[in-house]
């Protein structure tokens, strides 16, 4: 396991997972989302995007975390392990919320300068809440594709469903 890209809805845990991998296995972290968005939430354009995901995929080793479909087959081409957190719509939506309170009201810097802000994690059509619950069935059935793909067989795909099934999968690293 050198090459490692973590999937899941928004508040699954994806960039914790990430870097708790990175840190047991002593190897980079990626978190997409930092390439992504530029400041005043901006998204970076896509040959830019895809280029700096090519550079970082073309290495021998890394962890990268994210769901970004416009750079999945990149990443796909060289990974060999998905970690997939296929958690409760539930509790998803409730660390979504926690983290977006938290964050609005502490106005903690994300990517690039972006903050949140309360008007958007509730009000906007932007909300990350709302964008995690219209993705999730979508998700689900893309990582249900690419599994049973033959085209990906072999990458080791692994499913965790529980916060316990996580913690029980990280220790085993």
């Amino acid at each position: 396991m050198q090459r490692i890209l973590v999937v899941g809805p928004s508040g699954s845990g994806k960039t914790t997972t990430a870097r708790r991998i990175a840190d047991q296995l002593n190897l980079p972290h990626t978190e997409l989302d930092a390439i992504h968005w530029q400041p005043d939430w901006r998204e970076l354009a896509l040959a830019e995007f895809r280029a700096r995901v090519g550079e970082i995929v073309a290495a021998d080793a890394w962890v990268i975390d994210g769901n970004y479909s416009k750079v999945r087959e990149l990443i796909l081409a060289r990974a060999d392990t998905i970690v997939y957190l296929d958690l409760p719509l539930w509790l998803c939506a409730a660390r979504l919320l926690r983290r977006s309170l938290r964050r609005a009201l502490t106005r903690e810097e994300l990517w690039a300068g972006n903050r949140e802000s309360l008007f958007t994690t509730f009000c906007s059509s932007d909300s990350v809440i709302y964008y995690m619950i219209r993705t999730q069935r979508r998700r689900k059935r893309q990582y249900a594709a690419i599994q049973s793909d033959p085209v990906y067989a072999n990458i080791e795909f692994v499913q965790l469903r529980s916060p316990r099934a996580v913690e029980a999968w990280l220790s085993e690293l």
